[in-house]
C-alpha cells in the first residue's frame, strides 16, 4: 500500500546526517540503483578492496551457552552450542563442541541469551523509505544515499532479509552484495507493474493522454512503477524486471490507497493481463505477487495462477476459503493508526485509508480462521520515523498471534515465502531458521522474546547481529 501523503509523517533527514565510511562508498553504488545498469560493465567487487570476505570453509564462530529459537518452536531450546563455519551453520548441541583455536576463531559467551535467527519483513521498498514524495521524484544520487544509510539502518535493527516488493532497488541490493553498502539481503521486485490509473501510477492528469510507444514519465525512468495497458506491455514489463534480477513480479490488481487516480473498488487489470505477467514469471521460474484489497481483485488474480496477494484487507469469508483452498500466500501487514493518520483530514488518500484500515483484524482473523499461509511485512513508505518501529510493528501481531506464533511468521514462514522464487533466488540456501545447513543470519538477544516480545522493538537488545556469517554489531565487548 502506497502512502504518498504522510506530511505529519514525514522525517526529513538531512544531507549532514551522520554516515559511515561504507556509506559514503555508497555514492557510486547508489547511482546505479536508480539507474538500473547492474548489467553493464562489472565493478571490482568491493570485498577485495578491504571488507573482509568469509569463504564457505573459512573462519568459525562459536556460540556458547545461548537458549535458540530456531523459527519454528514455540519454545526455547536447553542451553546449546552453534558452531558457525564460513556462511553456514554447521552445529547446533547441547554437548560442548570442540574446536581449533585458530586466529580466524572466534568463541562467544552467550551467557544464557536467546540466538534466533534474522527477521525478515517480507513487504518493504527498501528505496522509498526516507525520502518524501517529492524527492522521490528527484536527485538519483541523493536518493540512492539515502537508501543505502536506511538499508544500513535496517540491518542493525535485526532484520537481515527484506522482500522488497516495488521500487528501483537493484543497484542497491548489488551495493550490499559486493560489501560497499551494509544493509539486509533483498529480494527484489524491481518496478511494480500497473495501468492507466491504476494504483502506482502517480502521473499527473497533465501527463496525458498516453503515447503508446512515447517517452517515459519520470516514474517509469526512475523504475519506480511502469505502466502497461495490454498483455503484451505486461508481458514486456515483466520481462524487463526479470532480465534486471527480479526475484518476483509485483502488480497491482486492484485500487489502492494513496494513489490519487486509483478507487479501492476497482478491479485493474483484465484477466488476460494478468495470465501474460503469471506466464512470463513462470517462464522464469518464479512466481507473481499481486497489490489486492477487494474480493474481486483477489479472485481475478487467483483464476490466472498468481501466487501470492498483498494486503487483502477488504477479503469476505469466501475469499478466504479460496485463498486456503487454492494454497495462495497472503501477505499481510499490521498497519500502524499513525500511517492512517498520516493522510490529511478531508483528502481522498483519508477517506480510502478510513476504508481500509478496519479490515486489518477482520483479514488476520480470516486467516487464523481458514489456516491461511500468512507472512509478515510493514510497507513503510516514505517515513523514516515510522521505519524505526518496524520491531514494534511486527510486535504489534500479538493483537492476534502469540509472540512465538508472530516471530515464526517473521522468520522461517516468511523464508518460505521467499523460497517461491525458485532459482531465482539470490540467496540459495536455509532462510530464517537456527538448524545445521543454514545461512548464519542470526540474532543474540538480550533476553526471552518468546516471554517478552517487546524485546525487538528495541535493537539495543540485539547483543550481536550476524548476516551471512559476518558479524555486524557486537556490543558484548562493551
Amino acid at each position: 500500500m502506497h502512502t504518498s501523503s504522510l506530511a505529519p509523517l514525514l522525517d526529513a533527514t538531512s544531507p549532514r546526517t551522520k554516515r559511515s565510511a561504507a556509506g559514503a562508498r555508497a555514492i557510486v553504488a547508489g547511482a546505479a540503483a536508480l539507474a538500473c545498469i547492474a548489467a553493464l560493465d562489472p565493478i571490482p567487487d568491493a570485498r577485495a578492496q578491504g571488507a573482509a570476505p568469509v569463504p564457505a570453509n573459512g573462519a568459525v564462530t562459536v556460540f556458547e551457552n545461548v537458549r535458540v529459537f530456531d523459527g519454528k518452536s514455540a519454545a526455547l531450546s536447553q542451553p546449546s552450542n552453534v558452531l558457525i563455519r564460513g556462511n553456514v551453520i554447521e552445529r547446533v548441541s547441547t554437548e560442548p563442541i570442540p574446536v581449533d583455536r585458530r586466529a580466524d576463531t572466534r568463541i562467544i559467551a552467550g551467557g544464557g541469551r536467546t540466538l534466533m535467527p534474522g527477521l525478515i519483513d517480507a513487504h518493504w521498498h527498501a528505496a522509498l523509505i526516507r525520502v518524501t514524495p517529492m524527492q522521490a521524484f528527484g536527485d538519483v544520487t541523493y536518493t540512492s544515499l539515502l537508501a543505502g544509510a536506511e538499508a544500513t539502518d535496517t540491518l542493525m535493527r535485526g532484520f537481515t532479509t527484506v522482500r522488497d516488493v516495488g521500487g528501483p532497488v537493484f543497484g542497491l541490493k548489488r551495493a550490499i552484495d559486493e560489501g560497499v553498502v551494509k544493509g539486509p539481503r533483498i529480494y527484489p521486485s524491481g518496478a511494480v507493474i500497473t495501468v492507466t490509473s491504476g494504483h502506482g501510477d502517480f502521473r499527473d492528469l497533465t501527463d496525458l493522454p498516453r503515447q503508446i510507444g512515447g517517452k517515459l514519465t519520470r516514474m517509469e525512468q526512475l523504475g519506480g512503477s511502469m505502466v502497461a495497458d495490454s498483455p503484451d506491455e505486461v508481458r514486456l514489463r515483466t520481462r524487463e524486471q526479470l532480465m534486471q534480477g527480479a526475484s518476483q513480479v509485483k502488480l497491482t490488481a486492484g485500487g489502492g490507497v494513496s494513489s490519487p487516480f486509483s478507487p479501492i473498488d476497482v478491479t485493474t487489470f483484465t484477466e488476460a493481463e494478468l495470465r501474460a505477467a503469471v506466464e512470463a514469471a513462470e517462464n522464469w521460474g518464479t512466481y507473481v505477487t499481486v497489490h489486492a484489497f477487494t474480493p474481486a481483485a483477489i479472485q481475478r488474480a487467483i483464476a490466472v495462477g498468481v501466487r501470492c496477494i498483498e494486503h487483502g484487507m477488504l477479503m469476505d469469508d469466501a475469499t478466504a476459503r479460496l485463498i486456503a483452498d487454492k494454497g495462495i500466500w497472503l501477505s499481510m501487514q499490521p498497519l500502524p493508526e499513525d500511517l492512517r493518520l498520516g493522510f490529511p483530514e478531508g483528502s481522498i488518500q483519508r477517506a480510502k485509508a478510513d476504508e481500509v484500515w478496519p479490515g486489518i483484524g477482520k483479514t488476520y482473523e480470516l486467516a487464523k480462521k481458514y489456516k491461511i499461509k500468512t507472512a509478515w511485512g510493514t510497507d513503510v513508505l516514505f517515513s523514516a520515523a515510522l521505519a524505526k518501529q518496524q520491531g514494534a510493528i511486527l510486535a504489534s501481531l500479538t493483537r492476534w498471534y502469540t509472540p512465538a506464533e508472530a516471530l515464526v511468521m517473521a522468520t522461517s514462514t516468511n523464508a518460505e515465502l521467499l523460497a517461491l522464487s525458485g532459482k531465482r533466488n539470490p540467496y540459495p540456501g536455509k532462510l530464517g531458521v537456527v538448524e545445521q545447513g543454514a545461512l548464519a543470519d542470526v540474532l543474540l538477544v538480550d533476553g526471552n522474546p518468546l516471554d517478552n516480545i517487546n524485546l525487538i522493538a528495541d535493537p539495543a537488545n540485539f547483543k550481536i547481529i550476524m548476516k551471512d556469517g559476518t558479524i555486524y554489531k557486537n556490543t558484548l565487548a562493551e
